[in-house]
């Protein structure tokens, strides 16, 4: 704006001196210089002018005036280059017109459905200690769909919000498990609330990942009570062909190998120091302290077996496992996958006291 503002005080200029006399003959000899001072200073020079787009507004709207003979000589908006870009624009606008989907849209996948992100989202809310993995594992046992971590991972960091209470059982949970218990597997020790330690056996079977049983004993273990707690764990069960055991001195008393004998099973020990030789147990007592006992009470062993029972129910029949491709324990020896949901139709079961929350069909 100040280049046109400029441009029309020069022009008032030069009308004011043609009236004066002799002033056609000063313009014309005046303009003769300025462009021999051009022509002088452009010898130098290889390319074009950088010319801004008030110069070229103020230049094309002079060309007005010029003849267009006269144009060619003295033209300095279009150079070849820009008429070939402009041309090269042109057939690649034509092109894209002619072959670029007619559907206007934000190109890429669509990423998972509404239906699907809310039942993301509300699997994590109703059990907040579940990571990605164990949610895209759960959905696809239920829905039947192939759904990887990354993608709840990705549903969890846009559309979920955790409260900052939501880890942990709510008051309902605990209050529920405080009139009878559940705890876990293998021999391992808890505290209930009156703080008595309590002991809990745990057997399983490796190849199916499935809970065979619990025994509980109050107190310090010796050889009948730990005899007692194996035969307790085992029965309705039968007994195995071998039994993996570890090097605690609780497997060495006299009435256990003893036990062990009658029941004709033989006992394998694993290496010694070397907690990774038995992985499977060890790694199933983490997952029942860290996902059920961490967050559920009990007051005495008969509490603590009913819960624990419960919770076997649970892991055997609804809990799927990364380690055997999504199955659950039970579909592993034999049993009937459950019907598949629709994503548009489905309810929630709770199990264990309401500790886990799992879709099902409706």
């Amino acid at each position: 704006m100040r280049d046109l503002a400029i441009l029309f005080i020069h022009l008032l200029t030069t009308i004011a001196r043609l009236m004066r006399p002799g002033g056609g003959r000063a313009i014309v000899a005046e303009s003769l210089l300025v462009k021999h001072q051009l022509v002088i200073l452009n010898r130098g020079r290889e390319r074009a002018p950088n010319l801004r787009p008030m110069d070229r507004i103020i230049a094309g709207l002079c060309t007005l005036f010029i003849r267009p003979g006269r144009l060619l000589r003295i033209a300095v908006i279009l150079k070849p280059s820009t008429l070939l870009a402009f041309h090269a624009a042109l057939v690649k606008r034509k092109y894209r017109q002619l072959f670029s989907p007619k559907r206007r849209g934000k190109p890429g996948p669509k990423g998972p459905s509404p239906e699907l992100i809310a039942a993301i989202v509300e699997t994590k809310r109703r059990n907040p200690s579940w990571g990605c993995r164990r949610i895209a594992q759960q959905l696809c046992l239920v829905f039947g769909l192939e759904i990887d971590k990354d993608v709840i991972r990705r549903v969890l960091a846009k559309h979920y919000c955790p409260d900052p209470g939501a880890y942990g059982p709510s008051w309902l949970t605990v209050l529920g498990h405080t009139k009878d218990s559940l705890w876990s597997i293998d021999l391992f020790r808890c505290e209930s609330l009156i703080l008595k330690s309590h002991w809990v056996l745990v057997v399983m079977d490796q190849y199916t990942r499935q809970i065979i049983g619990f025994g509980i004993h109050a107190g310090a273990v010796d050889g009948p009570s730990l005899c007692r707690m194996f035969n307790r764990a085992i029965r309705g069960a039968g007994s195995p062909k071998y039994l993996s055991s570890d090097h605690d001195p609780l497997f060495r008393f006299h009435r256990w190998k003893a036990n062990l004998r009658i029941l004709e099973v033989t006992e394998v020990k694993t290496v010694p120091y070397l907690p990774i030789s038995h992985p499977f147990v060890e790694r199933l007592i983490g997952t029942i302290r860290r996902e059920y006992l961490d967050f559920v009470p009990f007051w005495t062993a008969r509490d603590l077996e009913n819960k624990l029972l419960s919770f076997k129910e649970f892991y055997n029949d609804q809990r799927c496992h990364y380690a055997l491709d999504g199955d659950t324990p039970s579909e592993k020896t034999g049993k009937i996958r459950p019907k598949v949901a629709d994503l548009h139709s489905y309810r929630w079961r709770s199990h264990c006291r309401g500790q886990f929350h799992l879709p099902v069909a409706a």
